[in-house]
């Protein structure tokens, strides 16, 4: 007596096709998902790691705003008498152009001059100049420089010197705005309140950045950085 070939019917078949299926697309899914998750923590690593970079750079030179080296008493000797324009408000805001400017010490821009040099014995002399210039024997040199930030078309802008020349710093961002801790009068010595317009900068102690940045394509949420900077030359 024959018995019939052992094998799989139609039936069979089609479970195991749709079995497999399933399989696949749940492998598919899983893909997708760590492909997200990955890019998504990549993005918000780059906006972390482009606004630390940034606001960073931002808090150095604006502690160092108004440095005027070991003397408080400086001539003038720059071209036009910028150097004493720029230094009577080493630290302004402007809300029309989104425009913030520094007169701040050189932290170290290789390969550009400085927009001022300082030259004093830190004794009885201190005479500020155009650019650079070399001091005499027992004379310092200080590397001052008016730097200006602007934000635009979703770009922070960084100019330096007396010209409006720029360069793109930072893209993707979204909002930048200033506000200036203010004391009661030139003379206090902390901060009680803050104000996007102050009306003296002599009263100014401390200058809170923030800092809206995208990501590109959208990837994840913008995120908001705040960082505060006291200004160290305004400190009585």
């Amino acid at each position: 007596m024959s018995h019939p070939s052992p094998g799989f019917g139609l039936v069979e078949m089609m479970l195991a096709l749709l079995l497999s299926l399933v399989l696949v697309l749940g492998a598919v899914q899983v893909f997708i998902a760590a492909k997200s998750t990955y890019m998504s923590q990549g993005a918000s690593a780059y906006q972390q790691e482009e606004a630390r970079f940034v606001l960073g750079k931002m808090l150095q030179e604006i502690r160092m705003v108004g440095f005027s080296g070991c003397l408080r008493t400086i001539e003038d000797a720059s071209t036009d008498g910028s150097f004493s324009r720029h230094m009577s408000a080493p630290i302004q805001w402007s809300r029309a152009e989104q425009k913030l400017s520094l007169v701040t010490v050189d932290i170290g821009e290789v390969g550009s001059a400085p927009t001022w040099s300082l030259v004093t014995d830190c004794r009885t002399s201190a005479v500020a100049y155009s650019g650079v210039h070399k001091g005499a024997e027992g004379q310092q040199v200080f590397a001052l420089r008016r730097l200006f930030y602007r934000f635009k078309n979703h770009q922070l802008l960084l100019g330096s010197g007396l010209g409006q020349q720029q360069v793109v710093l930072l893209d993707n961002v979204e909002a930048f705005d200033v506000s200036f801790g203010l004391a009661h009068s030139a003379t206090a010595r902390l901060a009680s309140y803050y104000s996007r317009n102050p009306q003296d900068p002599a009263r100014i102690r401390s200058v809170r950045l923030s800092l809206t940045l995208g990501a590109p394509g959208a990837a994840v949420r913008a995120q908001r950085f705040t960082v505060v900077a006291a200004l160290r030359n305004r400190l009585p």
